[in-house]
């Protein structure tokens, strides 16, 4: 059972470096990003995609601890 568990999960990771593999090469149009007047250089399409899913797997998790830590003191507060 536990074998199976490991080709499962080897084949998952190999289907999904796979899918990766093809978005990066499908997506190599340069773009430059312009915010609040501020310019980023020019990157393939990919490379921003695969940046703002990064940078947003870092936020969310920050601002969910930084909200419990809120919840937490309101707590000891009516306590």
């Amino acid at each position: 059972m536990r074998n199976l568990k490991r080709v499962v999960l080897v084949v998952f990771v190999l289907l999904l470096v796979l899918a990766i593999l093809a978005f990066v090469l499908e997506n190599q149009q340069t773009v430059s990003l312009f915010f609040l007047g501020w310019a980023g250089p020019v990157l393939p399409v990919s490379l921003v995609m695969i940046l703002a899913l990064l940078i947003g797997m870092v936020i969310g998790p920050v601002l969910g601890w930084l909200a419990g830590r809120a919840r937490r003191a309101a707590r000891k507060r009516l306590v």
